[in-house]
């Protein structure tokens, strides 16, 4: 099990954003438990990415122990041109990599996952893209999010999708703040 301090960065060093990333995007299939490793390798390739962690609390050997495990499993995000791409497969590290069609939707998705991370929400892993309502949050640090709104446990939460994996996250979230898109 990592330190917090030995996982790789959500983004290379001096990128604030995966807007700011030039270059086509990939989704990188990963082996198993693969993802970061396969972000260390993309870090020393100079080679621009995104993968979304999330701190978890384990109890191992009696002891809590806090660890960074990926949001979505077996997937990283990159970007470059098609050498870039190239290497990333040359590491050995991947099933395979997805083509994204629509960059523009693929990367406001991605920023919209970065933008709930970045202010500390608290994050679920969602199994599936929910069956509901689309909705635009109205004011504070999510304003102009986009998702759907589910209710789960009598709590209103909203799902933030990256329709490419067919999986999605959830943020619970103030009902008041929503409006439909």
């Amino acid at each position: 099990m990592l330190k917090l301090e030995d996982n790789p960065p959500v983004l290379p060093k001096g990128v604030l954003a995966p807007s700011e990333l030039q270059g086509t995007w990939w989704v990188a299939h990963t082996k198993s438990r693969f993802e970061k490793a396969f972000a260390w390798d993309l870090l020393r390739a100079d080679i621009g990415y995104f993968l979304p962690l999330m701190e978890r609390v384990r109890i191992s050997g009696g002891r809590r122990r806090k660890l960074l495990a990926p949001l979505f499993t077996s997937y990283v995000f990159f970007c470059g041109d098609e050498e870039a791409r190239y290497k990333a497969m040359a590491t050995d590290r991947l099933c395979q990599t997805i083509a994204i069609p629509d960059q523009g939707q693929f990367l406001s998705q991605i920023q919209t996952v970065y933008k709930a991370l970045a202010s500390n929400a608290q994050l679920d892993p969602y199994p599936f893209l929910a069956v509901g309502n689309r909705c635009r949050i109205t004011a504070g640090p999510f304003m102009g999010v986009e998702g759907t709104v589910i209710s789960r446990d009598r709590r209103t939460q909203i799902v933030l999708e990256v329709s490419i994996l067919g999986q999605a996250v959830v943020m619970e979230i103030d009902p008041s703040l929503l409006e439909a898109a």
